[in-house]
């Protein structure tokens, strides 16, 4: 069954970017179609939400892409619970490069979600 794969990035390099490790604060999100285990196409999204990052945008952003997976680093428990309610499978704990990240949700390697590093107890909810 073919789905969109969002992916959270560091940098604008498609399948070659940096996973970030904070979906909420990364610059650019690397879409993927996805069928039958393969990558079959991917496109660069700019975050409109970077730098300026409120609780809650970031679900309603990639559900409107039409996304049915985010894959990140980290992601703060709101967060995941948001995707989940919009019907948006979460995948955390990605290092690596996107097409890397991608193959390992793929072939099942990747799934679950880990919690955010919360160095900004503000916007996800973390504390110290």
């Amino acid at each position: 069954m073919a789905k969109l794969v969002a992916v959270a990035c560091e940098d604008d390099q498609g399948l070659g970017a940096q996973v970030s490790m904070h979906f909420g604060r990364c610059p650019f999100f690397t879409l993927a179609q996805v069928d039958e285990g393969k990558i079959l196409s991917a496109q660069v999204e700019k975050n409109p939400h970077f730098g300026n990052h409120q609780p809650g945008q970031m679900p309603v952003f990639i559900g409107s892409l039409g996304a049915n997976v985010i894959l990140a680093g980290g992601m703060g428990p709101k967060a995941v619970q948001m995707f989940e309610q919009m019907g948006i499978e979460v995948a955390t704990g990605a290092v690596g490069k996107a097409e890397k990240v991608l193959q390992a949700w793929l072939d099942g390697q990747l799934k679950g979600t880990a919690p955010c590093n919360h160095d900004h107890p503000e916007s996800c909810g973390g504390h110290h």
